[in-house]
């Protein structure tokens, strides 16, 4: 179920704004599909420093948790294997865990939600002027060891990653391109299959790399095929995403396509930004009440 966000005016934290004007304008212009780089002055925050984020780990549901060992190649087939260490020990000791971890929706606690509707806050009118009300936000935080691999994959929403410490890069591929994420895979996702995707060493050239350091962030597209690498030190970064009834309509229209899919056809791609899919995504809808979920 979707949701609006309410009561967000471009509150600022501390009094500064956290996205100077310039990146505002640049995400206003790119937004929704074209892949940029922001700059941020969320620094040294006493939420996202490592401590905090260990105890705010421990107190999530198990759900809420994700973490594994980091030396994985880019792609990797299913989920890489685990590490063994707790998920506070782990962030405490990132420096030498060798291990990747997420800690999701962690608008969850109160404090961390305040903060992600101050983010969002500062973005909402050029969201809103192009895709409509921000609906289901959610904020996410990545801890990583020195040199560790997020394989590639896909997220089903508008997303800024956020570099509070130390570096990495994150190389972004074409959203809808069928040779770097087959149609078949959206459609498996949205009918509960894995994000992960097939990896082959052809695509490099394609792929837009984005070094990050502190102060800096990256806009990802919806759907757009990515992976991360972290630099020589242990890495700190924050998500916040958003989705619009443009990327729920494009998410059902693929679930519609997947149960097409099985009936023994061939359906029409979904279409990307400026195309809507409202008819297979109502149809979807209706199939789903009739049905039950697939």
């Amino acid at each position: 179920m979707t949701h609006h966000v309410g009561n967000l005016h471009g509150r600022s934290i501390g009094g500064k704004q956290v996205f100077p004007a310039r990146s505002r304008a640049y995400f206003a212009a790119s937004y929704p599909e074209g892949a940029h780089k922001l700059t941020h002055d969320l620094y040294e925050h006493p939420l996202l420093e490592l401590d905090a984020l260990a105890m705010l780990a421990e107190s999530l549901p198990a759900e809420s948790i994700e973490y594994n060992r980091g030396d994985v190649p880019i792609g990797v087939d299913g989920k890489p294997g685990p590490t063994g260490r707790a998920i506070g020990e782990t962030i405490r000791e990132i420096d030498t865990a060798n291990s990747w971890a997420v800690l999701k929706n962690i608008e969850q606690d109160p404090a961390y939600a305040a903060l992600l509707h101050e983010l969002l806050g500062e973005l909402r009118e050029a969201i809103e002027s192009k895709t409509g009300a921000l609906l289901t936000p959610h904020c996410f935080v990545f801890v990583s060891s020195p040199d560790a691999t997020t394989p590639y994959h896909f997220d089903p929403e508008h997303n800024i990653l956020l570099q509070l410490r130390g570096r990495k890069s994150m190389t972004v591929f074409p959203a809808g391109d069928q040779r770097f994420a087959p149609d078949s895979v959206h459609e498996a996702y949205h009918t509960g299959g894995g994000r992960e995707l097939g990896w082959h060493d052809s695509f490099a050239k394609d792929g837009m790399t984005f070094p990050l350091e502190s102060g800096e962030a990256v806009y990802v597209p919806v759907m757009a095929p990515h992976f991360v690498r972290n630099g020589s030190e242990p890495s700190i970064s924050l998500s916040i995403t958003w989705r619009s009834q443009w990327s729920y309509e494009e998410a059902d229209a693929r679930a519609f396509n997947h149960w097409l899919r099985g009936l023994g056809l061939d359906p029409r791609p979904t279409g990307r930004w400026p195309q809507r899919n409202r008819l297979k995504a109502l149809a979807c809808r209706v199939a789903r009440r009739i049905r039950g979920q697939w």
